[in-house]
């Protein structure tokens, strides 16, 4: 009994020994926690896969402001309308012209109109290029108002010339542009004429001043030989919102172009398609007959409303060859004068219309997009006189 009450005093001993020694040993510690934050705080993440930094290791890269947005395209243009667009130019073609009105009137103002001062008149007529039968009858009706008035006024003279030249160029020509549709059709607008009269830029020109009247233009880039004439009319075309069919393939048939726009013209329901086809040497014939089948194909989806001569104003009498050779080989319309401001042959407009018995339509009178204006005779020798 006294063994067994010293064994239970041993393990009691021992087992108060263990505890006091496991709360006497310390305790083990987790990792300190992070001193507090004094400085700035560090630049939010980035996007996935980015760091925010220059490397690894490297100081947290600059925080760069948004990208700033990308230009918007340009817009569509809005061009001016045909109307009025001579009045506007009005100072363009006096520049050019007032050397030929002035030395007219100069010369029927002289105190004494004998032959030699009638053959001065009828020589100034003819170096304005306005072709041997119209000056003889422009100087013939002259005589004989001269005769009826009895004065050479300036006022007089200057009213019984206009009279006379406004005659001369017929103002009762029809020099409406067809370019409305009709039905289930567009209007068709063929233009045509030699390298370097300025045909593609007319044809740009003749986009914009339409789309300016309100209407939708679709573009036919028939000239396949010149990859630069299809470029160009894309640009004229993406200016004013005006789609331009083209073949990829230099040299292809212009024939089948020109029927593919007017197809596309028809499906799109434009108001007007204006097919652009490759400047030729009147003097071949077999480009000028290529010509020919151009219209003749365009007919089998639609009606050829106008088609247009662009001839250069500078060349005088060889613009008259050219359109005589175009007019046998197609029915020539209209015509688009261009760069009627850059010379003093005026008279072309008279010559042209009595050589085709065409109106002049359109006229250039410079360089801008919006320098193409409808033909109006009295506003015309208003700008010859000064």
């Amino acid at each position: 009994m006294t063994y067994l009450i010293i064994i239970i005093a041993i393990v009691a001993l021992l087992v108060v020994v263990g505890g006091g020694a496991l709360l006497l040993r310390p305790r083990r510690r987790g990792p300190a926690a992070p001193p507090p934050v004094t400085g700035p705080a560090p630049p939010p993440p980035g996007p996935a896969g980015q760091t925010g930094e220059s490397g690894a290791g490297g100081a947290p890269a600059a925080v760069l402001p948004p990208p700033a947005a990308e230009p918007e395209a340009p817009g569509i243009e809005q061009p001016p309308p045909l109307a009025g667009r001579l009045t506007r130019l009005r100072g363009r073609l006096a520049r050019s012209q007032t050397g030929f009105g002035s030395v007219l009137l100069g010369l029927l103002s002289r105190g004494t109109l004998d032959d030699q001062a009638w053959e001065d008149i009828e020589d100034t007529l003819l170096t304005a290029d306005m072709g041997v039968s119209p000056s003889r009858q422009i100087v013939e009706e002259l005589k004989t108002q001269v005769r009826v008035a009895g004065t050479r006024n300036a006022d007089d003279v200057r009213a019984m010339l206009r009279a006379e030249l406004i005659r001369a160029i017929g103002p009762d020509m029809d020099r409406s542009l067809h370019a409305q549709r009709h039905g289930d059709r567009p209007a068709v607008l063929l233009v045509v004429g030699v390298n370097g009269t300025g045909k593609t830029t007319a044809c740009g020109k003749l986009a914009r001043a339409l789309v300016g009247d309100g209407r939708s233009v679709l573009l036919g880039a028939a000239d396949t030989f010149r990859a630069a004439a299809a470029d160009q009319l894309e640009t004229w075309g993406a200016r004013v919102g005006a789609r331009v069919v083209r073949s990829d393939r230099e040299g292809a048939d212009p024939a089948s172009v020109a029927f593919e726009a007017v197809s596309e013209g028809i499906a799109r329901r434009v108001d007007a398609v204006i097919v652009d086809t490759a400047g030729r040497l009147h003097t071949k014939t077999g480009l000028m007959d290529e010509l020919g089948k151009i219209k003749r194909v365009i007919e089998k989806r639609a009606t050829v409303d106008e088609v247009l001569l662009v001839l250069d104003a500078t060349t005088g009498q060889n613009g008259l060859r050219q359109a005589r050779v175009f007019a046998e080989v197609v029915d020539i319309t209209g015509i688009i004068l261009t760069k009627l401001d850059g010379t003093a042959k005026g008279g072309i407009v008279i010559a042209v219309q009595r050589e085709l018995g065409v109106p002049v339509k359109l006229v250039g009178l410079g360089e801008g997009p919006d320098d193409l204006a409808p033909f109006e005779p009295a506003a015309f020798v208003d700008a010859i006189l000064g």
